[in-house]
């Protein structure tokens, strides 16, 4: 099995792009933002695009939707009361562990 050239020439359009997001906000913005409504905005990206990653996954990696849905239901409970993220993990993830032994012996 042969590396062929183009795969060099897409990794470098892919670093190159790759930098281009990451440096041009930093050379085009070379003031403080004072916008209410940017700063919002920009304090509240991370947090959505991790929603958008994490949630659909959340739902595709396991054998069933309603083992998914319970290890879901876990999770949001354990951590609207503050658990730590180890804690929150683990009991969720032994929730559909569970689930799905209780749904092979009842099927």
């Amino acid at each position: 099995m042969s590396i062929r050239p183009t795969f060099f020439l897409y990794l470098l359009v892919m670093a190159g792009v790759t930098y281009l997001i990451r440096m041009l906000p930093l050379v085009l913005c070379k003031r403080k933002i004072e916008n209410r409504f940017l700063l919002s905005f920009l304090y509240y990206m991370p947090y959505a695009v991790l929603a958008v990653m994490t949630v659909p996954a959340i739902f595709y990696a396991t054998g069933s939707l309603l083992s998914a849905s319970v290890g879901f239901a876990v999770a949001l409970v354990l951590a609207y009361f503050g658990k730590s993220l180890v804690t929150v993990a683990s009991l969720a993830s032994v929730a559909v562990l569970l689930c799905e032994i209780i749904m092979t012996y009842l099927v």
